[in-house]
């Protein structure tokens, strides 16, 4: 198999990645390309294209792997290589899902050997995502706010009411449609679209998620009250089998959430805003090498 490395340049000074990757030459050749400035991976992904490469292995984080979505995404479905993964990143919040190993030699024995399989992508403002888009207050939350706010959307409802009162958080207004036709507006204070299970280090958004089966899972945490923190915690703990009332949570192939001001979103953490987003799932968009226990395989 004819791979090729693509390394975020902040990871290639790591010895024992070094390491990793003299060990596996002695036992297949593997080029190495390591990144250095915004661009790097689609210029190294179409680069790989016209010499023939036929896998492309990305080392880094979730926002390492987002790049290489859309960079392999802007090319003809006949010409996108097939993709594989060596985590890196602080969460690896989609790798870990996957049971994608997190040691380098492993990763990297799976990427050489590993069988690829037909996964969805999700589309939303010309960009692309393969785990989750959070959107709302979780969106807003920036790199320098401690760890509570950050892991906000797989909190407890009583630390999610408290920093919302605390920050004085007006939640978006706007309307949810649905391919049935259904129509609902209301107050929103964050929401994922989820085609992984998890974000935000560990954070079981949807657990009953998969990569293959053309849905999204929307999970949407709608405004209330300190005297609901109990009624909304019971309904986080009995999912499935809760009232919905607080927690809303849909699994559809597209949906549409348009709001009355600008709405942050975050892509596998790359930000964006709109008033207007619609959500859709590219069915069978890209060939990832998982391994064959593969948890979000349906």
């Amino acid at each position: 198999m004819d791979l090729r490395l693509i390394i975020n340049g902040k990871k290639a000074a790591d010895e024992q990645l070094r390491d990793a990757i003299g060990k596996f030459r002695t036992r297949q050749p593997l080029a190495v390309r390591v990144t250095y400035e915004g661009g790097d991976i689609e210029r190294f992904t179409n680069e790989a294209v016209a010499e023939g490469v036929k896998r492309i292995v990305v080392a880094g984080g979730d926002g390492t792997l987002n790049e290489a979505v859309n960079a392999l995404m802007k090319l003809e479905k006949s010409q996108r290589l097939e993709l594989a993964i060596l985590p890196m990143g602080t969460a690896n919040d989609f790798a870990t899902a996957a049971n994608i190993p997190h040691g380098y030699l492993p990763a990297l024995k799976l990427a050489a050997q590993g069988q690829p399989y037909v996964i969805d992508t999700v589309e939303v403002d010309k960009r692309f995502f393969v785990n989750v888009a959070s959107a709302g207050f979780g969106a807003k939350i920036t790199a320098t706010t401690p760890p509570a706010l950050k892991n906000l959307l797989g909190g407890g409802a009583y630390t999610l009411a408290g920093l919302v009162q605390a920050l004085s958080f007006v939640p978006y207004s706007g309307e949810l449609t649905l391919p049935d036709g259904e129509r609902t507006s209301g107050d929103i204070i964050a929401a994922a679209v989820c085609n992984g299970r998890q974000a935000g280090g560990g954070q079981p958004l949807a657990p009953h998620a998969y990569i293959n089966d053309g849905l999204v899972d929307l999970v949407a945490f709608t405004s209330f009250a300190i005297s609901d923190v109990p009624a909304v915690i019971e309904e986080l703990s009995n999912y499935p089998n809760s009232s919905q009332q607080w927690v809303k949570r849909f699994q559809v192939p597209w949906l549409e959430w348009q709001t009355q001001t600008e709405m942050p979103i975050n892509l596998d953490g790359e930000p964006i805003t709109s008033k207007q987003q619609r959500f859709e799932v590219h069915a069978g968009a890209l060939n990832l090498v998982l391994p064959d226990a593969c948890p979000m395989l349906r």
